[in-house]
């Protein structure tokens, strides 16, 4: 059976509007930082208030450990279909902090609970210092020739 490969995609940059709206429906994503002087992802699941993404950790963890100093992080969410080759990703740059207000902390514990079966008592902000993403989407050929659905399931034209 042959696969046919879906035409190359035309690549468009979000506004920092949208991305953050579409960072918002994502329920997980991967957090960047430097754990000894490499990187290292996690994954991690969050929420976003505001443009802070929030995420939660155990003491002792490296990415808690890293809050803990204030460092720059990225965090990295997306949603592409690897057969249509369609879909968005966004990137959050900014600095990690550890919630230090029991009652902010509290809040984010009680609508944000975590996917592992672990203590996650700490509760990290990233700030959206600064915010790309990107929309990959069917060339605008794609559609003339009709060889695209679009996202509400109905054939273009």
């Amino acid at each position: 059976m042959t696969t046919v490969e879906p035409e190359p995609r035309a690549m468009r940059q979000l506004s920092r509007q949208e991305a953050l709206r579409r960072l918002g429906s994502a329920p997980m994503g991967r957090l960047v930082f430097t754990d000894r002087a490499l990187p290292a992802i996690r994954p991690v699941n969050h929420l976003l208030d505001g443009e802070q993404v929030i995420i939660r950790s155990q003491a002792g963890a490296a990415i808690s450990v890293a809050a803990e100093r204030g460092v720059v992080v990225a965090y990295q969410a997306d949603a592409i279909d690897p057969v249509a080759h369609l879909g968005w990703s966004v990137v959050v740059t900014g600095v990690a902090r550890i919630v230090a207000d029991p009652v902010a902390a509290g809040h984010y514990r009680s609508r944000l609970r975590p996917w592992v079966d672990r203590e996650m008592d700490r509760v990290i902000t990233v700030g959206a210092d600064l915010v790309t993403g990107f929309v990959l989407e069917a060339a605008a050929d794609d559609w003339a020739r009709g060889s695209v659905e679009r996202s509400n399931g109905s054939a273009p034209g």
